[in-house]
């Protein structure tokens, strides 16, 4: 006789929290608006796939590597988000997020300002959801604003050479040098650069053309016209700000990417960039912003 077979235990499956399911959705969207800006091809000055533009310390692999090591800096920013906290938790994890990148990179710096800016938007993302306030691109820059932006600011005063033993980066030493506000400034009003500029510039570029690269391409053109980019001051100073900001107002006046020689134009701005040394990184960190911020309707 046989016996009755005896059914087969299974292990419960435990689903993750609501929260951490939310932290890692954000995370993830950090990574691929970070990842859709360094893998634009042809932008000016900048690294992309098939060239570093005007940085001749780091390459398209150097920023991979970064990315990969800042996986679990956004969702866990996300998360502590969740918990509406104060300015000092959000700075803890991103001194530690970059002494990741700095590690992968071999202290190259990528993605201080991702780090910085984004990261203060994901965290953003987690107090609207903790809230339970609908989530926009305008909700995320506002919460950034009320909530920290008077200890962001605290950042650009009383400048020395260093900060806590570390050297100033680049744009908080324009910024004492030449009044410049730059990302912090840009981050405590709310990102208003990346709300009035870039992101219209992305929306309408993308509802004509329907193509999220010649969008962001257009949207970083735009960016660099009318952002006053401390990488550009800092490697060009006044002059090389001003002719930044003209060769892109030309580009754009000329059609943008609507332009039929579009891509010719800005490889002709590209090498003029390289050969004067110019990066708009700061305009390269809102361009990632601003990938980011044209994403979020409909996160929940």
């Amino acid at each position: 006789m046989l016996e009755r077979a005896l059914p087969r235990h299974r292990p419960q499956q435990i689903a993750a929290p609501a929260g951490e399911l939310f932290a890692a959705r954000v995370g993830r969207l950090a990574i691929r608006s970070l990842y859709r800006e360094v893998a634009l091809d042809g932008k000016p000055g900048l690294v992309g796939p098939t060239g570093n533009g005007s940085h001749p310390d780091m390459d398209f692999t150097t920023f991979m590597r970064s990315l990969q090591a800042l996986r679990g800096y956004f969702p866990a920013i996300a998360a502590c988000g969740l918990q509406r906290p104060g300015f000092a938790p959000l700075r803890a994890l991103g001194i530690a997020a970059e002494a990741d990148m700095l590690a992968a990179t071999a202290a190259v710096n990528t993605h201080r300002g991702a780090i910085f800016n984004l990261g203060l938007l994901c965290a953003a993302l987690g107090v609207l959801q903790a809230e339970g306030a609908a989530i926009s691109a305008q909700a995320a820059c506002a919460i950034v604003r009320r909530h920290w932006g008077r200890d962001i600011l605290a950042g650009l005063s009383g400048l020395s050479e260093t900060t806590a033993g570390t050297p100033l980066s680049h744009g908080l030493f324009v910024a004492r040098r030449d009044g410049s506000g730059g990302a912090r400034q840009e981050a405590a009003s709310g990102f208003p650069a990346a709300l009035g500029v870039g992101l219209p510039a992305y929306r309408a570029a993308l509802a004509t053309t329907g193509d999220g690269e010649l969008a962001a391409m257009q949207a970083l053109f735009a960016l660099i016209a009318e952002l006053e980019d401390t990488n550009l001051l800092w490697r060009g100073g006044r002059t090389g700000l001003d002719y930044g900001r003209r060769a892109a107002a030309d580009f754009l006046a000329a059609g943008g990417v609507l332009a039929a020689d579009w891509r010719a134009r800005a490889a002709d701005i590209d090498r003029d960039f390289v050969a004067r040394r110019l990066s708009p990184g700061g305009s390269a960190d809102l361009l990632g912003i601003t990938l980011f911020l044209a994403e979020l309707d409909g996160l929940a």
